[in-house]
């Protein structure tokens, strides 16, 4: 993987790991009495200002990335690899502040067949 794919990659990352805070965190910043007294449209509020973030590191990881701009990947790869970061950071994210959740066989599997989409998207 080249340069501009690396950066891709960690961009995706670091846009992911805003994404899933702003979609999910809520539900564990609940837990916090002031965060539970909000109305609807202030945790609704606080989760777009995060999501503003998520968006500031994914657009440049697709414009860095896209075959159309000079990077590696075709636009189907950087689904694909986006959709896969997205699962991982899902996963440790729930399985880490939620303790009720936990990894199971067939999440295993399911990230068995995510793997071979991805081999199979770069497939030439």
């Amino acid at each position: 993987m080249n340069l501009a794919g690396l950066y891709t990659v960690l961009l995706l990352v670091v846009s992911n790991i805003f994404m899933t805070f702003a979609w999910y965190g809520h539900l564990k910043m609940k837990e916090y009495s002031w965060f539970a007294a909000l109305p609807l449209i202030g945790v609704i509020l606080i989760s777009w200002g995060i999501a503003f973030f998520e968006y500031c590191f994914q657009v440049p990881a697709n414009r860095i990335g896209f075959q159309g701009n000079g990077g590696p990947f075709s636009l189907m790869q950087l689904k694909i690899i986006q959709e896969v970061i997205t699962l991982v950071v899902f996963v440790l994210f729930s399985t880490l502040a939620f303790k009720t959740e936990t990894f199971k066989w067939n999440h295993l599997l399911a990230f068995v067949f995510l793997i071979a989409a991805v081999y199979l998207v770069f497939k030439k």
